[in-house]
């Protein structure tokens, strides 16, 4: 646990783009929300891949995300069973039933649906918020947080030693 907040720490005073760690956040979410084994999960690995984002904010943020969604899961059930019972669209989910994809990301259990449906739409304004709150941080808040005499006695404590370590500041050669 330690070890994860010295890197989100790290990061955010780092000079990573803001994009970056907002777009690991999101991508994070997205596949913390929905089952693993989902084949639209390994789209978003590779899009983690191929995209700049930053790794151990996605690694940090994944778990995170997948202890929420058994919290979510009621609502994922709703909004999931809301869609594919909805009368304008039976035709649609009937023909995409038909197609392989379809079936194998298992997209006609509600649970499954309703995660992806919810992550998709949560995904921009997570993303914009992700965005601004570390321009916030870095800008207004880093420097008054190390003025605190509460920030003076973390530097002391295990959790800097940690970061120190993580971010190869502890004097080793």
């Amino acid at each position: 646990m330690l070890e994860a907040l010295a890197k989100i720490i790290k990061v955010l005073n780092s000079e990573t783009d803001p994009w970056q760690i907002s777009l690991a956040v999101c991508l994070a979410m997205v596949i913390g929300f929905s089952p693993l084994a989902s084949p639209h999960n390994l789209l978003v690995l590779l899009a983690v891949l191929v995209l700049r984002v930053n790794l151990s904010t996605f690694l940090v943020a994944w778990p995170l995300f997948s202890a929420l969604a058994f919290a979510l899961d009621p609502l994922f059930h709703r909004v999931g069973l809301a869609l594919l019972t909805a009368g304008g669209l039976l035709d649609f989910w009937t023909a995409l039933y038909n197609t392989t994809w379809f079936r194998l990301d298992r997209l006609y259990n509600t649970v499954v649906m309703g995660s992806l449906a919810v992550a998709l739409a949560a995904f921009m304004p997570l993303f914009l918020l992700t965005n601004w709150l570390v321009r916030r941080y870095r800008v207004h808040i880093r420097d008054w947080i190390a003025k605190l005499p509460l920030a003076q006695t973390i530097k002391a404590s295990k959790i800097f030693a940690v970061y120190k370590n993580i971010s190869n500041l502890g004097g080793t050669a």
